[in-house]
């Protein structure tokens, strides 16, 4: 019997992760990607002797990559190397507080305490609860199929969806954690977790507080080579594994006859495979790819919320910041007003809350002697046409500002170079409708839950994977879609 063939639209992580369990699974499989390179959002550039990484830039986990190499009977360790922080992030407020988030648990609650008026004891208890979120979630939710009859039918889903009301999906994220904390900067740093999936405390489910446990329980790495080292090494062990991928290669179709998809249309060849997986967004995979065959549209799906977008500028800096870390958070004043303008207004609110990610910190040679290679972004609506022109050098002159003010330094001086990455980049350089960098959003009670499906109701052969669909955005989630897309294929 001939060996049976997959072919995969694009090498986003996710689509990668696909791959190499397919070819497991003894697939001949091929990789299409539009771009010159590997790794979708998870990408990198030089400039100016500064590296940066792209895209992601928070790496938990890990156990999820290492689990692709062990599935290939590989030693992790000789691919890929990774270590643990100490600190997961430093904190910067305003009215000057500046905490260091610990990745031990009693250490980071005793900082808390020490430097606010939330006593330690009320951030054990938030964890905790975090964990059991966790707990009750992540067997039914992350790591099996909503879609498939035999999920709801083993005795662990059941025994979860009996403990359904912990999971509070029924009060905001901002309203759980007013209850559970006196001091309104606490409040706002366990609301600022929302934005891990690209929506609004002042609208997501409290659920989402099931997002510090992977940090503060799982810890928080960096690779030893820059998060494009993830890329790389899983790039790596695809190709040993006999992946072709194809870059520089657009595809135009994917091809379906009688409702099965039989493979795509790329240059103008026909390319036929017994499967087909998109990595790319699901609305333009439908929108795109699937434009001749409108009944096999999700409307519903499509026409979902979209998740935030980013406005991210790299910035060489000639000087060198011994109280900033890896990851660093400037936080607004005014979140509630912050999330009004990215959701109601659609636009960008004069004082964001800015991420800084300093990969230099533990990757000396991303930037020259004495400088650090700066990612600053910020969150922002995805592109409805607004003008971004205007937007971007408003934004960038109150984000300076806003650090030069908070270390105390007039940061425009030390730019020595500089790339800007917006919604409308966002979305031609990795196919993310509207520049969204999560898809859908999480804005609703059971939006989380009603994610496009990893494989199609109508079309045979036909499946998906990604961070546009189940279970979600991020790192973890793309590699976890991928081995649901994967236990889907026989």
């Amino acid at each position: 019997m001939p060996q049976q063939k997959a072919v995969i639209i694009g090498a986003g992580i996710a689509g990668i992760a696909a791959a190499i369990r397919l070819a497991v699974k003894g697939y001949t499989v091929e990789v299409y990607e539009a771009n010159s390179y590997p790794g979708g959002k998870l990408s990198q550039f030089e400039q100016n002797g500064y590296r940066f990484d792209a895209g992601p830039s928070l790496f938990t986990m890990p156990q999820y990559v290492d689990e692709l190499f062990k599935l290939a009977g590989k030693n992790a360790a000789d691919y890929f190397g990774y270590q643990k922080l100490d600190v997961v992030c430093k904190y910067f407020y305003e009215d000057g507080t500046r905490l260091s988030a610990y990745a031990d648990t009693k250490q980071f609650a005793k900082e808390i305490e020490d430097k606010t008026q939330e006593p330690a004891a009320a951030i054990i208890r938030h964890l905790a609860n975090s964990r059991d979120i966790y707990d009750i979630t992540n067997h039914v939710f992350l790591e099996r199929s909503l879609h498939r009859l035999k999920t709801f039918l083993r005795w662990d889903t059941i025994r979860s969806i009996l403990r359904f009301p912990q999971i509070d999906p029924f009060r905001t994220m901002h309203k759980a954690n007013l209850s559970g904390f006196k001091d309104a900067r606490i409040v706002q740093f366990f609301d600022r977790y929302s934005t891990y999936n690209g929506s609004d405390p002042y609208q997501a489910p409290a659920t989402l507080n099931v997002i510090p446990h992977l940090e503060h329980h799982f810890g928080a790495y960096f690779p030893d080579g820059g998060m494009y080292s993830i890329t790389q090494s899983l790039v790596k062990l695809a190709e040993e594994l006999g992946v072709q991928f194809k870059y520089n290669y657009k595809v135009d179709e994917i091809v379906v006859i009688n409702s099965v998809a039989k493979g795509i249309r790329a240059k103008g060849e026909d390319i036929l495979a017994d499967v087909v997986v998109s990595n790319m967004d699901v609305w333009f995979t439908y929108n795109r790819l699937l434009s001749k065959h409108p009944k096999l549209h999700p409307k519903k799906i499509l026409s979902q919320e979209r998740s935030s977008s980013a406005l991210i500028f790299y910035w060489g800096i000639n000087k060198q910041f011994p109280e900033l870390d890896l990851h660093n958070i400037f936080f607004s004043a005014d979140y509630q007003t912050e999330f009004d303008h990215i959701w109601n207004q659609q636009d960008i609110y004069h004082d964001p809350t800015v991420y800084l990610n300093i990969s230099s910190k533990y990757k000396t040679d991303d930037a020259p002697e004495g400088c650090e290679n700066w990612f600053v972004m910020i969150n922002v609506p995805a592109n409805n046409g607004q003008d971004w022109d205007q937007l971007i050098a408003t934004a960038r002159n109150h984000i300076m500002n806003k650090l030069s003010r908070l270390l105390h330094q007039d940061i425009g001086k030390l730019i020595t170079t500089e790339s800007i990455l917006d919604p409308r980049g966002i979305e031609n350089k990795t196919s993310s409708y509207k520049g969204s960098i999560y898809g859908t959003s999480s804005n609703s009670q059971f939006a989380a839950f009603l994610r496009h499906a990893n494989r199609s109701s109508k079309a045979a052969g036909l499946y998906f994977c990604g961070g546009s669909v189940h279970p979600g955005g991020g790192i973890p989630l793309c590699l976890l879609s991928a081995k649901i897309t994967a236990g889907f294929v026989k």
